[in-house]
């Protein structure tokens, strides 16, 4: 799968997300006397997708279609104007609510304008933040992902056979033991698996178009191994006196900490929401297992934290040519771009006669 379809099955999970969240509080008998007060949910739903993906999608866009004329200048006009055409759709949707408004109906109608809102939050706010560490690369995606299916299959495995003293109220099946075992083997699968996705340019390169092709690119000194040699202290018996680690392998124990740590809390928030709407699934699109919901409640928080902490402490400072080419591609038009070149041109012809 490249990164274009995995982007899209990301939206997919979000509109099952979506749609189990919006009849989670809903009441046949006032959406009956309402008509068309659901659509009016997923017009929403279509403005803040348009809205969280526009911008972000809309430079792999341009740097897709440079060469058709016409689709080129669409699209620029699009992302000019992406930001007026959300807020026009929007208006027209805060609008379509207010005309909606029925006597005796107040109360509900607003508490699903709002329970709507929180959804959009929730999905799009964390789940975005998953699109973005995509198109860094796929390895960004699939290694955190990865540590909370490791984490959650090593808790319940160490809980069933180990566990004995509870962990929290909220959720009454999880033991101390179980935590800490999957804890252990999580920080050490993120080690291991680092080092394993970390050799497949296909995972590692970053993806700055919507092209489906084959990548090639230079890794960068993250995903290139360097000789370690093991202390004095290590047994003779051990044949192997050095080893070759991935800097990327050290950064990967501190998202490993985080899937072990601080990601189950949105498994137990989740819970907690559930308990108090006296809920035992978000839905029932995955028979026997409630809901996408109920699978992505740590994955969401987990891919946030993977997207800023790559962002914090691994993106590249230094400007690039393929940067600045790409924001002139996204801030200029076509004529401000020949522009460009021109004086451009006209700089290094100086600059070369003064050298001369």
């Amino acid at each position: 799968m490249g990164h274009l379809y995995i982007w899209a099955m990301v939206v997919v999970i979000q509109i099952f997300m979506a749609r189990e969240l919006f009849n989670l509080l809903r009441r046949a008998n006032e959406d009956g006397q309402l008509p068309g007060f659901r659509l009016l949910n997923w017009h929403f739903f279509f403005t803040a997708m348009l809205f969280t993906y526009g911008r972000f999608l809309s430079q792999h866009l341009v740097n897709t279609i440079t060469t058709d004329k016409l689709l080129y200048r669409l699209v620029s006009w699009i992302v000019k104007y992406q930001m007026f055409i959300c807020y026009f759709l929007y208006t027209s949707g805060f609008v379509w609510f207010i005309l909606t408004l029925k006597k005796k109906m107040y109360k509900y109608q607003f508490s699903q304008y709002a329970w709507t809102h929180m959804i959009l939050l929730t999905v799009f706010a964390q789940s975005s933040f998953t699109v973005a560490n995509i198109f860094e690369g796929i390895f960004w995606l699939l290694l955190p992902a990865s540590l909370i299916a490791i984490n959650d299959i090593a808790a319940y495995f160490f809980g069933f056979f180990f566990g004995r003293t509870p962990l929290i109220k909220l959720s009454p099946k999880k033991t101390w033991e179980g935590f800490i075992g999957a804890s252990i083997t999580t920080i050490i699968s993120a080690f291991v698996l680092a080092n394993i996705f970390g050799r497949f340019q296909w995972l590692t390169c970053p993806r700055r178009d919507l092209s489906t092709g084959w990548l090639s690119c230079d890794p960068g000194p993250m995903f290139k191994p360097e000789i370690y040699s093991l202390p004095g202290w290590v047994p003779r018996w051990i044949p192997y006196k050095e080893t070759s680690v991935m800097s990327v392998q050290w950064h990967a124990l501190v998202l490993g900490l985080f899937a072990s740590i601080i990601a189950p809390f949105g498994g137990f928030f989740a819970s907690g929401f559930k308990r108090a709407f006296k809920l035992k699934d978000f839905g029932d699109s995955i028979p026997g297992h409630g809901g996408i919901t109920d699978r992505m409640d740590c994955q969401m928080v987990m891919a946030v934290f993977a997207y800023i902490y790559y962002q914090s402490f691994l993106m590249p400072e230094n400007l690039s040519i393929e940067t600045i080419l790409n924001q002139i591609l996204r801030n200029l038009t076509l004529e401000e771009q020949h522009l460009l070149y021109s004086q451009l041109g006209k700089i290094l012809e100086e600059r070369q006669f003064l050298q001369s």
